[in-house]
């Protein structure tokens, strides 16, 4: 029995920190902007995560998060990148490029 919990430990370590490791690209965004988002499909190597403020309100308690929608790309935790629709609630049509630029350097740097 102490073996299996310790087993069940490490399991439920292992995933958590899987979710924190790698590249993450989140979308924050809101149902009435819905039409404004970008796709992140072209990302599915990678971890994606979009979060709807109507849904999960309680992601959206960081600071960090003005304007929706906004994208943002994390490396092992990290934030590297955050792009922001401003006033506009409409991203810049040079999303997808700079999240591609910031992933290529990203896993360039590691060879």
């Amino acid at each position: 029995m102490k073996y299996l919990k310790l087993l069940l430990l490490l399991f439920t370590l292992g995933s958590y920190s899987q979710y924190k490791d790698g590249i993450s690209v989140v979308q924050f965004s809101a149902e009435f902007v819905k039409d404004n988002e970008i796709s992140l499909k072209k990302f599915n190597d990678h971890n994606i995560h979009s979060f709807y403020l109507s849904k999960h309100s309680d992601h959206f308690t960081n600071e960090n998060i003005i304007y929706i929608p906004t994208v943002m790309l994390f490396h092992d935790g990290e934030e590297l990148l955050k792009i922001e629709s401003g006033v506009t609630l409409k991203l810049p049509e040079n999303t997808i490029a700079r999240i591609e630029e910031a992933i290529d350097e990203i896993l360039s740097n590691k060879f």
